[in-house]
């Protein structure tokens, strides 16, 4: 089969979302993150399916990858890195709980909070960010489609304009890594070193 149409059609829908994204919102939520970074503050993240990849793939790139060689590490908690809370608070609570039940107690007006959710309505993120805003605590909404419920209260927002979870999942993921390359260089230079990339050395 030669799918080099197709392929054409899905990495042009892409670009043309990626020229749509708003820059200056990314720019804020950044220096949402970076406030916390300086502060020491907690920053928790989470979601479902692949946004749960995403949340566990950004606690990697942030705690180790943007602080790597610097003494003060950024202090993010990924909500869905430990199965046996989240199918012990599923079967015993209820499954739209997992993630507030663990901000329960744990999350201050100090914190952030960062919900991941193409949709911007699954309820167990809807129900953690409602809490979170009760406490106080900033939010980060990183969604797609029209950005739903999360993004109606977040305080900053990392929106995919686009009808389509797969498209909307890619970006967020280079968020991640582009939010991990611009902060390492600027940590990297702020420390007084000069930010050259290292792999397996």
């Amino acid at each position: 089969m030669d799918f080099i149409q197709e392929i054409n059609e899905y990495y042009e829908r892409e670009k043309k979302v990626i020229d749509a994204l708003n820059r200056e919102e990314l720019n804020a939520a950044m220096n949402c993150l970076l406030d916390a970074y300086e502060r020491g503050a907690y920053i928790y993240v989470f979601g479902n399916g692949g946004s749960s990849a995403t949340a566990s793939h950004i606690v990697c790139d942030f705690n180790k990858g943007t602080c790597y060689e610097i003494d003060k590490k950024f202090k993010f908690v990924c909500l869905n890195d430990n199965l046996p809370i989240l199918m012990a608070i599923g079967n015993d609570d209820d499954f739209s709980n997992v993630f507030v039940y663990q901000l329960k107690d744990r999350l201050t007006k100090d914190d952030v909070v960062l919900a991941i959710s193409g949709s911007g309505n699954s309820k167990n993120v809807v129900k953690a960010v409602d809490y979170a805003k009760e406490v106080g605590a900033k939010v980060i909404a990183m969604t797609g489609y029209s950005g739903g419920k999360i993004a109606k209260v977040a305080d900053y927002q990392m929106h995919v304009p686009v009808d389509d979870m797969q498209i909307t999942e890619d970006l967020h993921m280079g968020f991640d890594h582009m939010m991990m390359q611009i902060l390492w260089k600027y940590l990297q230079a702020k420390n007084g070193r000069e930010a050259i990339y290292k792999i397996n050395q």
